[in-house]
């Protein structure tokens, strides 16, 4: 099992090697036509010197400062071997690269990101370096490219991080493999965090690990231990009183409260996690809370169909303004497309579902096989019985890569049901067998 290598010190990174740092001391000595003599003296002994050159002393950051002043060169330059004016070039592209995540343009952070760590110059930068890699793993998670984003976060959870990254490389690595319906993955990721005695005391991004870890707990059909999961979570948001985690508990426990039938107690957490969010939170997950409301609502009966139709009809603008990952806007398109269906809006429900589904990996997604659920039901509702079919048939293709599951059940016995709704008998009685399958029945 995979534990995180944490640095104990973030401090700790400003000599590198003492060997680097010596040849560069060594180097810039040499350039100015001083002797080691010439350079020591009167703060240091020539001797001194001399073992700091050869990699046997390590310099304390006073006396990296004395002999970047004595060399006329940068204190960075000795550290990193970077010049102060390429490290301000290095720290102004990362702050564009973080903006265009930010902002929502997705495309254009990953672009940054990675010509940033084609730099060479990053290379002795360990903090900035590892901030670029993690800027592109979110920034490919949000393009849609999970593959790619847990092969960067795998890359570089195997480096000695700081607590605050190491956990932060853990919640999006337990997200990209939920997302890609790799629990059991996403589940170790979390509860080798979270586990054990050697847990540190709750503080907001252990709280965001744990409401990752809680879905996928959801998504694996352990709804016993979600249910559990949820209360402990939130104690610990209610204990620790931050905005940060009090909107993380409250968020996910309202998607459990949902999926048991405890709907009065589902409205009553997503509409507190969105009042603290509104107030507090940042864009992306603003919006990404908006949607979660109004379809906790629309689900429970709390939201008529035509109110929630216009609610996530102005949703869409708000998410492409933000750093909103692909996956979160094909569900948006897919909630949409469920009202307006609701609604008898059929064309702009068959409209939605399919944008929603064309935004989603090729297959071996459930947001797909739910998204070609619906165009069955509503070619059917518009008499396109044969089309409708062919929909629902295509159901398959979407659900069979993924694993036996509770969460495939569901979706194998509402396949079965629209099939049958659609006069395919043979079809129906195939996919319910599927549901019994991932029941295990």
């Amino acid at each position: 099992m995979w534990v995180a290598r944490i640095s104990s010190s973030q401090g700790a990174a400003a000599v590198t090697t003492s060997d680097l740092v010596g040849l560069r001391i060594k180097t810039v000595r040499r350039q100015r036509g001083l002797s080691q003599a010439q350079l020591a003296h009167p703060e240091l002994s020539d001797s001194y010197v001399s073992l700091i050159e050869s990699g046997k002393r390590t310099p304390t950051p006073a006396v990296l400062e004395l002999l970047a002043n004595k060399l006329d060169c940068s204190l960075s330059y000795l550290i990193n071997g970077v010049t102060a004016e390429q490290m301000e070039d290095i720290e102004l592209a990362l702050g564009y690269a973080r903006l265009a995540l930010e902002n929502g343009e997705v495309a254009e952070a990953r672009t940054r990101f990675a010509e940033l760590l084609g730099n060479s110059n990053l290379a002795g930068l360990t903090s900035l370096r590892q901030e670029a890699e993690f800027g592109l793993a979110l920034a490919t998670e949000a393009a849609g490219d999970l593959t790619q984003a847990i092969s960067i976060l795998l890359k570089l959870r195997e480096e000695e991080l700081s607590p605050e990254r190491a956990i932060e490389v853990a919640v999006a690595l337990c997200r990209a493999y939920r997302e890609s319906e790799q629990l059991s993955e996403a589940v170790e990721v979390g509860e080798q965090f979270l586990g054990g005695n050697a847990r540190q005391p709750w503080n907001d991004l252990l709280v965001e690990l744990a409401a990752t870890l809680l879905m996928a707990y959801s998504e694996r059909g352990d709804m016993l231990r979600a249910r559990q999961f949820a209360a402990e979570l939130l104690n610990a948001a209610d204990a620790l009183g931050t905005p940060r985690s009090i909107v993380a508990a409250n968020w996910n426990a309202s998607i459990i409260a949902r999926v048991t039938g405890h709907t009065d107690e589902a409205v009553t957490f997503i509409e507190r996690a969105l009042a603290v969010q509104m107030e507090h939170g940042k864009p992306r997950n603003t919006a990404r809370m908006r949607l979660q409301a109004t379809r906790t609502r629309l689900r429970t009966g709390a939201q008529d169909p035509v109110s929630a139709r216009e609610t996530l009809r102005a949703a869409i603008t708000e998410f492409e303004q933000t750093s909103t990952s692909t996956i979160d806007e094909a569900t948006l398109y897919l909630e949409l497309a469920c009202a307006e269906y609701m609604s008898h809006d059929l064309d702009s429900a068959a409209e939605h579902a399919s944008t929603s589904r064309s935004m989603l990996p090729a297959f071996g997604h459930v947001a797909g096989a739910e998204a070609n659920l619906l165009l069955a039901r509503i070619y059917g509702a518009v008499g396109r019985v044969e089309e409708g079919r062919e929909y629902a048939a295509a159901v398959e293709s979407w659900l069979s890569p993924l694993p036996d599951a509770r969460r495939s059940a569901s979706h194998w016995y509402a396949t079965a049901e629209t099939m049958e709704q659609l006069g395919d008998t043979d079809g129906a009685v195939g996919a319910y067998q599927r549901a019994l399958a991932c029941a295990g029945l």
